[in-house]
């Protein structure tokens, strides 16, 4: 009985064990993405990066300009992910004429720091 006891024990510590680390998954993958958003936000508010303050309204945001349109309801404008990432890479693909910075073409951002700031500006 004693033997069946420690089994019983040790496979319900081991289940235990299982479901918290699989709880903590997605709360170590929130946290990275909170982590992104934080970065993502500081890239584009940064005069010397993403700069889109110059142009753009974006909530939380001071000092912004009025050249472009106001960062808002990002989804409902561009729900397909890519296509805003191509639009902050290089605007000049849907619009020739624009006044965007392109971005990616002119190495003004890294291809790591577009992610970070079409990230944050998806979620707006």
């Amino acid at each position: 009985m004693q033997g069946f006891m420690q089994k019983t024990v040790a496979t319900i510590s081991v289940a235990t064990l299982t479901a918290c680390l699989g709880l903590a998954t997605p709360l170590a993958a929130n946290a990275a993405e909170d982590a992104d958003l934080a970065k993502g936000k500081e890239l584009a508010f940064d005069r010397k990066k993403g700069n889109c303050l110059a142009c753009h309204q974006i909530e939380g945001g001071s000092l912004p300009g009025n050249i472009g349109p106001p960062l808002v309801a990002m989804k409902a404008r561009f729900p397909d992910y890519d296509k805003l990432r191509a639009q902050i890479y290089d605007a000049r693909k849907n619009n020739p004429n624009t006044l965007m910075v392109p971005f990616g073409p002119h190495a003004v951002l890294s291809a790591k720091e577009i992610d970070l700031i079409t990230k944050f500006i998806h979620t707006l």
